[in-house]
């Protein structure tokens, strides 16, 4: 029982550890002893475990006696035996409900890349092998011990000394025992240099929104970040942040922290995670800090080191004889920094040791090791457009860089740009940080920032900064253009944009938006129309990526600016993004006020542009004839041929409104006019939206191989544009199509596919929409259960979002599924009373925003419920009703079983007397069956066979309505086809 298990390990444990000891050549007297303790300790360990509970482990000695133990199983192999153990007999834990599973999702799939977000560990790295073991073995140790909390690292040392290099090999080295990284620069000595892009110490607001960013949180509290006072929000975020990493172990690197009282909010508690922190003073986070803190020094290298990074740094040239006294004597002048080691010994594979000893040696270089190997590189070896370029990579900010920057910072192309880099870098000047990315060592950049001042004119400075950010606004749009097509949010440029692809040219801004928003940090000076173009190509493609912790930080940085085009463009982006995590109240509020703010300037195109996204958020809220009119409001202001792009976007959005609105042959008109637009205009992002709002037309006239081209279409679309959120989209409607085409099991598990890649994207209405048709699906598989609670779980989502129209179609199939649901167990409709309810709900909710077609087929499911509690009259006019709602948009498919419910209840209209209305109903029922047309569905032909079976052999006195129990109504399927006529499409539109 109880102490059954625990004795078991405590034996395997004592053999185990006789046995390793004995192959690992130790005398068989120490084995068999070492094997006596650990079946001693075992065996204390099973009578604990019979008598007592958990109890809290006494201090001091003991203690350290058992992490000794702990460590030793550990080495053995035994302690994952012993973890397994526990896993096995720890009771099941059931998940939350309230648990936020998109969040989770999200951060899931965040974590498992954020190593890919760290420098890569790449070049030499010589003599800290020692400090690596130690960082190591403090993280087992903590691992061994009691509680869970963090193991904090303050890696001290002075600049050069290659603390933050140590500190990311430790993270790369230790990967494999946390779930993610981060690197967070706190730039705690940072200090501007008058002229250049130099920024100030983090704030601890600005921290926690980082490393929130890179570890997963959710994307809402990474947007919206106005309101509470900078206190508060701290106070929130640290919550948030410590919810976030609790059990969750990650490493994360404080680079240049000098205050201790940051360092300590940014702990991750309640994880047994690793934090080093780069500081050039071990820092004092006081004795009640909740982590084992541990201080390593970054000393110099000693000398074997020292020629290891000299010998590395002097690359293929031919160094000549080995010459160890001068090696020395540069060892000594550069202070055995790897930072002065690096860029003095690159020069060693054109020049002697001796001379570079020599050089580094003479007056005037100055008595800081780092300061006198930088003036040395840069005076020997640099051709005039190398030193130019690196003074004016101080004005290039603390974000890494490539070849665009350069080569716009020097007025050449590109290539030029990654030629001068890779120079600069060889000699030791600038850190590589992945692929053909560079960044400044601090130290580098303060000498570059001296030089700077010192060496060229500030005219010529500004001209480089504006140059450098016309060019990317430059680039930036010619990449959102090549997504959006020719849109008149676009510069006017069109020419040409050398990407050789667009896979090629969304991989540059990929690597480049980091970057670009550095360089609007310190815009100030330049044209305000070329910083528009650049920040409004930066707010679509953080709409494109969901990368809405930059867009929130671009918001921000817009606020601060204070002028009104460019915090106006930023904030209609900031309501789209609002609208696609969920948060349509937000949305609406914010679209709104951008459509006043552009309409008080005379700015038609920007006024309509916002418009339509107002229209799109309406919809999502279900106000479907209010966004059909603020759509319409913005094609008259797009009617001139110079927004005609502009137009192919508001013309699929307000197809789309059409078609929930049931009005199909006015969305098919529509989507081919944007179809046409979108290719005229070269707008993949465009063409992928209007194919995706066409296969779900397509769907409601039934056509499924119609649909499933149109959606595969669309899917490809959007994975040329990598846009996650269309294909999650896609997939959706894809499952929904192998649905209606009969594929039931295929269906179930595509939806639950699409479910997971909504919830990666954080895409709240997505992720209602998807549970929606997986409901449909599982009751398709016989599987009511499950189906009530997926359509019950849409329904909350919907009703939290304001989504009416998707809340009134989850009550709408809620109410029917529960009704078949209890209909199953009990044998007949009788208390049906919620069910009813729901079915009510949803009603209003159709009537409300004037959906005719959702609000007619409620009707007929109430006639149901109605008619199988003996309430005939109520049934036969609810009939009347959904045939006069069908009849008001042309619905014939609709109507005929409007009719056909009727004459199942017409032998039942008078109590006691069926024989009129069995008369009435024969001749109703011939007459429906007389009326054919081509949007008939075929199951009603042989519901209407079949009851003319019942009627002829006439219907008993006192029988109770027979069509439920004869499975003679309407079901899913029935209602997923829209009767309504449509023009066929036109091949190839």
């Amino acid at each position: 029982g109880r102490a059954g298990a625990p004795a078991l390990v405590a034996g395997v444990a004592a053999v185990a550890a006789v046995g390793a000891d004995l192959a690992l050549g130790t005398s068989a007297g120490t084995a068999l002893g070492a094997g006596a303790v650990v079946a001693v300790a075992g065996a204390a360990a099973t009578v604990l475990k019979a008598t007592s509970g958990p109890r809290v482990a006494a201090p001091g000695g003991v203690e350290e006696a058992r992490a000794r133990w702990l460590a030793a199983l550990e080495s053995r192999g035994i302690r994952p035996f012993l973890e397994r153990e526990r896993e096995r007999a720890a009771p099941a834990v059931r998940p939350l409900r309230g648990v936020d599973r998109s969040a989770a999702a999200r951060s899931r799939t965040v974590l498992e890349r954020s190593f890919g977000q760290l420098p890569e560990p790449v070049g030499a790295f010589a003599g800290r092998r020692e400090e690596l073991e130690r960082i190591a073995g403090w993280v087992r140790e903590g691992r061994a011990s009691v509680g869970t909390r963090p193991t904090v690292v303050l890696l001290h040392g002075v600049p050069g000394s290659g603390r933050t290099a140590l500190a990311v090999r430790a993270a790369h080295a230790l990967r494999d025992r946390f779930r993610g990284a981060c690197v967070a620069d706190l730039r705690g000595n940072a200090t501007a240099v008058p002229g250049t892009a130099g920024e100030g110490p983090v704030a601890t607001r600005e921290a926690l929104l980082h490393l929130l960013n890179r570890l997963g949180a959710p994307r809402e509290r990474l947007l919206f970040r106005e309101g509470a006072p900078v206190g508060q929000q701290v106070r929130r975020l640290t919550e948030l942040y410590h919810r976030q990493l609790a059990g969750t172990p990650v490493v994360v690197v404080l680079d240049d922290a000098v205050d201790a009282a940051q360092v300590r909010a940014l702990l991750p508690g309640r994880s047994e995670s690793l934090v080093l922190v780069t500081c050039r003073e071990p820092l004092d986070l006081g004795p009640d800090v909740p982590a084992a803190v541990h201080a390593l020094e970054v000393a110099a290298l000693d000398a074997a080191g020292a020629e290891e990074l000299l010998r590395a740094a002097g690359g293929a040239g031919d160094p000549g004889p080995y010459d160890a006294e001068a090696a020395g004597r540069i060892r000594e002048l550069c202070g055995g920094l790897p930072l002065a080691l690096r860029a003095a010994g690159s020069l060693l594979g054109r020049r002697p040791a001796d001379e570079v000893a020599e050089l580094l040696g003479r007056p005037g270089r100055g008595a800081d090791p780092v300061a006198r190997a930088l003036d040395a590189r840069y005076s020997l070896g640099l051709d005039d457009d190398s030193r130019r370029l690196l003074r004016r990579l101080a004005l290039a900010g603390r974000a890494s860089l490539g070849a665009a920057a350069a080569g716009a910072l020097l007025g050449a192309d590109a290539a030029e740009g990654a030629r001068l880099l890779r120079g600069l870098a060889d000699a030791g000047l600038l850190d590589h940080v992945r692929g053909e990315r560079y960044r400044l060592h601090d130290a580098v950049r303060g000498f570059a920032a001296a030089r700077l001042l010192d060496e060229e004119d500030a005219t010529e400075a500004a001209a480089a900064q504006e140059r450098l950010v016309r060019n990317y606004a430059e680039l930036a749009d010619a990449v959102i253009r090549m997504v959006d097509g020719k849109m008149s949010t676009r510069a006017d440029r069109f020419g040409g944009h050398g990407f050789g692809s667009l896979e090629a040219a969304l991989s540059w801004l990929d690597e480049e938006t980091s970057f670009i928003t550095a360089a609007l940090r310190h815009s100030r000076g330049v044209d305000q129309r070329t910083v528009l173009d650049l920040l409004g190509a930066l707010c679509d493609y953080c709409l494109l990526r969901g990368d809405l912790y930059r867009l929130g930080e671009i918001d921000e940085l817009a606020a601060s600016v204070g002028q009104g085009p460019l915090s106006r463009s930023v904030r209609w982006r900031t309501g789209i993004a609002a609208r696609q995590i969920g948060e349509l109240d937000k949305a609406h509020t914010t679209l709104a006020s951008v459509v006043s703010s552009y309409r008080e300037d005379h700015q038609d195109p920007g006024a309509a542009l916002a418009l339509c996204s107002l229209g799109i958020t309406l919809h999502h809220q279900g106000k479907l004839a209010e966004a059909a009119d603020r759509l319409r409001e913005a094609l008259a202001l797009q009617e001139p041929e110079a927004l005609a792009a502009d137009r192919g976007w508001t013309l699929h959005a307000l197809a789309a409104v059409e078609r929930d609105r049931g009005r199909l042959a006015e969305a098919v008109a529509l989507l081919d006019r944007s179809l046409a637009l979108h290719r005229a205009h070269e707008s993949p992002h465009g063409e992928a939206w209007a194919h995706f709002q066409y296969g779900q037309v397509l769907l409601l006239r039934g056509d499924v191989p119609g649909a499933g081209a149109e959606l595969r279409a669309a899917l490809d679309g959007y994975g040329r544009i990598h846009d996650g959120r269309g294909e999650a989209w896609a997939l959706t409607q894809l499952a929904r199509a192998r649905l209606a085409a009969g594929d039931t099991e295929p269906a179930v598990e595509e939806l639950r596919g699409a479910l997971a890649r909504h919830r990666e994207q954080e895409d709240a209405r997505g992720e209602a929409w998807t549970l929606y048709h997986l409901g449909h699906a599982l009751e398709e598989r016989g599987d009511r259960d499950e189906a009530v609670r997926e359509l019950g779980r849409a329904r909350t989502m919907f009703s939290r979002m304001r989504d009416v129209y998707g809340l009134a179609g989850a009550r709408h199939h809620s109410g029917r599924v529960t009704r078949d649901q209890l209909a199953a167990r009990t044998g007949g409709l009788r208390n049906s009373g919620f069910a009813r309810q729901l079915l009510v709900d949803a009603r209003a909710d159709y009537h409300r925003i004037g959906v005719a077609h959702g609000e007619a087929w409620t009707c007929l499911e109430l006639a149901v419920v109605d008619a199988g509690n003996a309430r005939v009259p109520q049934a036969l006019g609810l009939c009347d009703e959904a045939r006069e709602l069908f009849a008001s948009y042309g619905d014939p498919r609709g109507t005929d079983w409007a009719r056909f419910l009727r004459c199942t209840l017409l032998p039942h209209a008078v109590p006691g007397s069926p024989e009129p209305g069995t008369e009435t109903a024969r001749e109703e029922l011939a007459a429906l069956v007389a009326d054919r047309h081509p949007a008939r569905d075929p199951r009603l032909d042989d519901c209407a066979e079949a009851y003319g079976a019942v009627l002829a052999r006439g219907v008993a006195p006192g029988t109770p309505w027979q069509a439920w129990d004869l499975g003679l109504v309407p079901n899913r399927r029935s209602r997923e086809v829209l009767g309504v006529p449509g023009p066929p499409r036109v091949p190839g539109a």
